[in-house]
């Protein structure tokens, strides 16, 4: 089984929280696990930018990982937001199959 974890900031916990209910409503992840307080320096508008945010890391399949992307995109405030795509090179079997099964669509 091959799997993929989304390292994604966010604003606060309300947005992680939010943003990950709806990937995981929408099965395109299996779980996020959401780090309540991270501080972020980093270079933006001309000048080094100091902010607390939040983090989460949301495991999915690499068959979602694009759509995955692009609904973060859809759902999150800022303009340029950080989402990437790491993948997981070995794990329990049972926990990659259990991430392939969650993202499969039910009906």
């Amino acid at each position: 089984m091959k799997a993929v974890t989304l390292y994604v900031t966010c604003s606060d916990q309300s947005e992680a929280r939010a943003i990950a209910q709806q990937l995981i409503k929408e099965r395109l992840v299996a779980c996020v696990n959401i780090l309540p307080a991270i501080q972020s320096l980093y270079w933006w508008n001309d000048a080094v930018q100091d902010d607390s945010e939040t983090a989460f890391f949301a495991k999915t399949t690499p068959t979602h990982v694009d759509r995955a992307i692009e609904r973060i995109g859809e759902l999150h405030s800022y303009d340029c937001p950080c989402v990437v795509s790491l993948p997981i090179e070995k794990g329990n079997p049972d926990y990659l199959k259990w991430i392939a099964e969650q993202t499969l669509k039910k009906d």
